[in-house]
């Protein structure tokens, strides 16, 4: 009967992860609703836009794109970025500068997370915040936290089953009944995430309701790349690098460069540095939907 025993181990595991993401659902829905009037009359700026819809990595993601496109910077096919014009016509894009060097350069993944934290990227979600467009810092990580767990919660339930289904079984309890009994609470667990990625699209962790209006009719992603700079620059606000339309762009962002301990502003050729395995993903995908605030 030590089934039994893993069987409700399993029960409490997924329902205190699913109870757990319910209550951080309706906080945030208590959070947003106070703040659905904020902002109107108003025209969200590119930077806001891209916070709105991705965060502070998605920040990060224009102003190079911006800066590529203006020949300011050198994003290069094999990862790395090079300061072409060292002066900054923004915070944000100072502070990308600032990461790299003046007249440096880095690998791009390393840029893209540090100038996600830099100080304009902080007063920026602060002032949205302030105006009711931007979800709290608090709730989002709540979410995303409750995410976490709901999944780690659905890979315990499969493992305890996984076990209970090793052990000897009882003689009136055919193995296929015990395999039933856990697919519940795995049911359960399974059903939440794909509620919550119903519920909860990527941008919803980032941009309240009164954000949401303001983002407005949205471009497509993959816009041409002959269109004009703000609609095609908006485009990878609200759509990530997914919708930068030239290849080698889309190449400079995807690359994987394996060194280690590789620290922006950098310079190839140097012998230290050199050596990292796993760096980051480059990619838009769960990294924008899988934490809140901190990229």
């Amino acid at each position: 009967m030590l089934w039994v025993l893993l069987l409700l181990v399993s029960w409490a595991v997924a329902g205190v992860a699913c109870t757990r993401l319910c209550l951080a659902a309706v906080r945030a829905a208590a959070v947003h609703d106070v703040g659905t009037a904020g902002g109107g009359g108003r025209d969200l700026t590119l930077y806001e836009t891209a916070f709105l819809s991705g965060g502070p990595r998605r920040v990060a993601d224009v102003t190079l794109v911006a800066m590529a496109r203006q020949r300011r910077l050198l994003l290069a096919r094999t990862g790395w970025a090079t300061v072409v014009d060292p002066l900054g016509r923004d915070d944000m894009e100072r502070s990308v500068i600032g990461v790299i060097g003046p007249e440096g350069q880095s690998l791009i993944a390393p840029v893209r997370a540090a100038a996600a934290t830099t100080d304009a990227v902080r007063g920026l979600a602060d002032r949205l915040e302030r105006a009711g467009l931007a979800v709290p810092d608090g709730a989002a990580t709540t979410i995303v936290d409750g995410i976490r767990r709901v999944r780690l919660a659905a890979l315990a339930v499969a493992g305890l089953g996984a076990v209970a289904l090793l052990l000897p079984a009882a003689s009136y309890l055919p193995r296929h009944l015990v395999a039933l009994w856990f697919a519940l609470p795995l049911t359960l667990t399974l059903s939440c995430l794909v509620i919550a990625r119903i519920e909860v699209p990527p941008y919803a962790l980032w941009a309240s309701p009164a954000g949401r209006r303001l983002l407005g009719p949205l471009p497509p992603a993959g816009a041409s790349t002959t269109a004009d700079d703000r609609t095609y620059l908006t485009s990878v606000a609200v759509h990530g690098i997914r919708a930068v339309g030239e290849p080698d762009l889309r190449a400079a962002f995807a690359y994987r460069e394996h060194h280690l301990d590789h620290d922006p502003g950098h310079r190839p050729g140097h012998s230290s540095g050199r050596h990292r395995a796993g760096d980051d993903s480059g990619s838009d995908s769960g990294s924008d939907s899988g934490s809140a605030r901190e990229p």
